[in-house]
């Protein structure tokens, strides 16, 4: 018999490296989204009763096949099963695809479906994220979420909206949303829910859906732009947490630890890709790009950036956006402090940035550098109430330590 513990740690770990895959092969099987979610979480419930005398040598494969399985089970019991027979004759060519996730990608993402839905849909299918997880990452409330969730499947289900890539002719349409979401799931990814810092299984998922993307559309710049900003976070990784498991600013990294391969395909991804247009993720790109490529954080041209999220700001008018502009200003040599504080004041009535760490955070930076800290103390509190990340909490606790010690 394996033990319960070792039994557990298997099963996270195949929930968080095959969930989509899983899920895609019973929406390939189905065409039925809400059955293939709940035969896929069945399968892993399955797993934990029936692992315990002995794991399989490959999980993934094992999953599949039982959420498979208990789908054929589920429509045979059905009453319109004559109907959905047609629909379990795959079509040539598609089993065993690679493209699978990247298929459900651009089916969450069909333009039928309004973008916020698309957006949620997509984190809670292809990631396998929690409502509460996909709440956190668009920054909107649990029930929202699941709201979203919700419309955007029985949609899917009553327009009959096809498990496929689209023609080559209607990916345009859907390609801005399906980078985003792309984008989402590595941000999900990068400052994770929990004790630790990343969760590498989304962050590889999203360079994995980013690279078939690309391949898929080689002729647009923003899916290289996408590729390479990704490609250039991820080479700094390793640098990103200390010896003792403590946050490192980039500012701070030793960049002898930064991944040279990685980096350098992100940068050349990403050069090209500004070359061939300007769009929202070719900007980003060309950001990381200015940081890495500096000899030193204290060397970057913050001036240059800024420009940059101007830039930014013109294809893509979001608080996000202009939080990080703020951010960036406040960085350039000179600086009126005073005036990044008013950005960052007039953008803590925005919405979307009530739950938002990063920006009381920001403002406790700016706060300290103009010696106000008793109000940076308040600042890096409600950061740290809002951080959903233990890695960074200890990282701002610390920061607010130090300020108590200076004042």
């Amino acid at each position: 018999m394996t033990e319960a513990v070792e039994v557990t740690r298997v099963v996270d770990q195949a929930h968080r490296e095959s969930w989509s895959t899983v899920l895609a092969s019973v929406v390939r099987l189905t065409r039925d989204l809400d059955l293939a979610e709940d035969c896929t979480q069945d399968a892993f419930v399955q797993a934990l009763r029936t692992w315990p005398d002995g794991i399989p040598s490959n999980p993934g494969g094992w999953l599949t096949t039982v959420a498979r399985r208990l789908a054929l089970d589920r429509l045979r019991r059905e009453t319109n099963l004559w109907r959905k027979l047609p629909l379990l004759v795959e079509e040539p060519g598609e089993v065993e695809q690679p493209t699978d996730p990247l298929r459900l990608v651009f089916t969450c993402c069909h333009p039928a479906l309004a973008r916020e839905s698309q957006v949620a849909l997509t984190l809670r299918l292809i990631c396998g994220l929690t409502t509460r997880e996909v709440a956190a990452v668009l920054l909107i409330s649990e029930s929202t979420a699941a709201a979203r969730i919700t419309r955007a499947k029985k949609k899917i289900a009553a327009a009959g909206i096809p498990y496929r890539i689209p023609a080559d002719h209607e990916l345009p349409k859907r390609l801005d949303v399906v980078l985003t979401v792309v984008h989402l799931v590595y941000t999900a990814g990068h400052v994770a829910a929990g004790s630790a810092l990343t969760r590498t299984d989304l962050t590889g998922r999203a360079v994995e859906l980013a690279r078939l993307l690309e391949r898929l559309m080689p002729d647009e710049p923003e899916p290289q732009a996408l590729l390479g900003l990704l490609l250039m976070t991820e080479a700094r990784g390793d640098a990103r947490v200390s010896a003792d498991g403590e946050l490192v600013l980039l500012a701070d990294q030793d960049r002898s630890r930064w991944d040279a391969q990685l980096l350098a395909e992100g940068v050349s991804r990403a050069t090209a890709a500004l070359e061939r247009g300007h769009g929202r993720f070719a900007l980003q790109a060309a950001v990381a790009g200015l940081h890495v490529t500096a000899p030193s954080w204290a060397r970057t041209n913050w001036g240059q950036v800024v420009r940059m999220y101007d830039a930014m700001m013109v294809s893509w008018p979001t608080p996000i956006v202009a939080l990080n502009r703020a951010a960036a200003h406040s960085l350039v040599p000179g600086a009126d402090l005073d005036t990044v504080l008013d950005e960052l004041d007039a953008l803590s009535k925005e919405p979307a940035l009530a739950a938002y760490a990063y920006l009381p955070a920001t403002r406790a930076d700016v706060l300290t550098r103009l010696g106000r800290t008793e109000e940076a103390a308040v600042a890096y509190r409600e950061a740290i109430e809002l951080t959903a990340n233990e890695t960074e909490r200890r990282f701002l606790t610390a920061r607010l330590q130090a300020r108590g010690a200076q004042s």
